[in-house]
């Protein structure tokens, strides 16, 4: 089992969704998150005044695989999270070493 998480621009997360869906995965997790990479921020200027944003807002999602689909979902989110640009975000894979449905108790694959 493996966590999957993917730092994404904003306006990109309902492709993402979709795109997930698609392929079988019916549950998430969204964050929005603030941070910077080689972006490193932006200048901006309102009414005439200019000012440094040092963070830029982004949205994580967090995904919870089977092994058997992780290369599934981490193409399906980097073709639909993908403008070209810079700062379209990246994707970490984690080992899980367990996981439990509260409800059931189940434990495992069967608990994703």
């Amino acid at each position: 089992m493996k966590m999957i998480e993917a730092i994404i621009k904003p306006f990109k997360l309902d492709e993402v969704k979709d795109a997930l869906l698609e392929i079988g995965v019916h549950g998430m997790t969204v964050t929005e998150v603030k941070g910077f990479g080689r972006q490193k921020g932006s200048k901006e200027t309102y009414r005439g005044a200019e000012y440094t944003t040092d963070f830029v807002p982004k949205v994580k999602v967090e995904v919870f695989a089977a092994d058997n689909q992780v290369a599934r979902v981490i193409e399906a989110i980097t073709r639909s999270a993908k403008t070209g640009s810079v700062g379209d975000g990246k994707i970490f894979v984690s080992d899980l070493g367990s996981v439990v449905r509260i409800r059931t108790g189940e434990t495992g694959e069967s608990a994703l």
